[in-house]
């Protein structure tokens, strides 16, 4: 049987001692500090395993380890630990854009995210998209740029029920991705995720991922290239030298402990 949520040990892993109400101050702060401690990296399905989206294996890798995950896992457990507080939340399901040429054909619905119903209105809840992190949620609405921390934000209509969530970059607006709002069912989960950690094609089981948002950068790690963009506009890259480094980085950038040794990743990654 499944345990419930527990709060206290998830709250005590992402360092939030505040409120525990129903609010968007608190949706706020619980969102902020999930995506500054908990990763996003997808070192389970590299290294061969499978993703178990039980709350009781969720929450023993996220919380009882020092782990993270990629959009269904992070998301369910931000999921559950908002619905154990009171929350209205709905699961929805996304195509992905991030970096798709305009002309590209959609593709299936490989992320989740979650529609938050609060007094004042709908909210868009998403700790898990690995390349882009929100830092906060944003407001279910068009037409409005949203600034966030790291983000400016936008929701566009794009027809037949369906919004694209848009990214102002340095050179211009790009497309995240594209949703409706279509509740979606814990086995439309269990499908996407069997499909995205297993499928010999699926870049989760391919390369290495990794990102996390922090007050002073946001960290991304692809495969063996680092790249970190400072609050203050600055962007540096390099190349990590060995799997030494890679452990380093793993422990030090992305508050990670891997579950397997760096020298086991490292032999999974291309050379560059």
């Amino acid at each position: 049987m499944t345990q419930p949520m527990d709060l206290d040990a998830y709250f005590k892993r992402i360092g939030y001692g505040g409120p525990r109400e129903a609010t968007l101050e608190v949706l706020r702060a619980l969102h902020t500090r999930h995506t500054t401690t908990i990763p996003f990296e997808n070192l389970t399905p590299l290294m061969g395993s499978p993703v178990d989206l039980d709350l009781d294996a969720l929450q023993a890798k996220f919380v009882g380890q020092r782990r993270g995950g990629y959009c269904f896992e992070q998301n369910a457990l931000f999921k559950a630990a908002l619905e154990a507080l009171g929350f209205r939340v709905t699961g929805l399901g996304a195509r992905v854009r991030w970096m798709a040429p305009p002309d590209a054909p959609l593709g299936a619905r490989s992320h989740m995210l979650l529609k938050v119903d609060l007094a004042d209105g709908l909210w868009l809840a998403d700790v898990g998209f690995g390349g882009h992190i929100l830092a906060e949620p944003i407001r279910l609405a068009t037409g409005i740029d949203q600034a966030a921390p790291a983000a400016t934000l936008r929701l566009a209509d794009v027809g037949d029920g369906a919004l694209m969530l848009r990214t102002l970059l340095p050179t211009g607006w790009q497309d995240v991705y594209r949703f409706d709002l279509i509740p979606q069912q814990p086995a439309d989960y269990v499908a996407s995720n069997w499909f995205t950690a297993t499928h010999p094609d699926s870049i989760f089981v391919n390369a290495l991922l990794a990102e996390r948002l922090t007050p002073e950068a946001r960290y991304s790690l692809f495969n063996r290239k680092l790249t970190t963009r400072w609050t203050d506009g600055r962007t540096e890259q390099r190349t990590l030298t060995d799997a030494d480094d890679l452990a380093q980085v793993l422990d030090q950038a992305f508050n990670l402990t891997p579950p397997a040794p760096a020298e086991a990743i490292w032999a999974k990654l291309p050379a560059e």
